[in-house]
């Protein structure tokens, strides 16, 4: 097994809805998001995925999120925009767009790759992780 990750940041701001302390409160976070993707097998080339593919989805999945405020875009108009359920979000928006992007760009098999892990940072000490079960 061979196993990629990138890290991404963008700045934005949320809060929590129904929380009872601080964070019920507008707030804002640098966040880090980290995605892993692994593969039995390398393509052609040697690669899991190449970094810029998944720089494109990437951008496609978080740039909507940067300089905004979380609550305001959907889903997280209805869903609470806790790390936990911001990482779930980003591992299904990745799944779907690099499997598309795999297909369509570069005539691969989207089932060689899968992403494995996707791990959202509000700042260097405070990291929730989503991994499929």
């Amino acid at each position: 097994m061979f196993t990629i990750f990138k890290d991404f940041t963008f700045a934005a701001a949320h809060s929590i809805r129904g929380h009872t302390g601080g964070c019920e409160n507008l707030h804002g976070h640098n966040y880090r998001v980290r995605v892993h993707v692994a593969a039995t097998q390398l393509d052609e080339l040697g690669m899991v995925v190449d970094f810029a593919d998944l720089k494109a989805v990437m951008g496609a999945v978080l740039d909507p999120f940067d300089h905004r405020v979380i609550n305001e875009i959907p889903p997280f108009t209805e869903r609470n925009t806790t790390a936990e359920l911001f990482s779930e979000y980003v591992y299904e928006q990745v799944v779907a767009g690099l499997g598309r992007r795999l297909v369509e760009q570069l005539g691969d098999d989207p089932g060689r790759v899968r992403v494995t892990r996707v791990e959202v940072w509000e700042n260097d000490r405070s990291c929730a992780v989503y991994e499929p079960g």
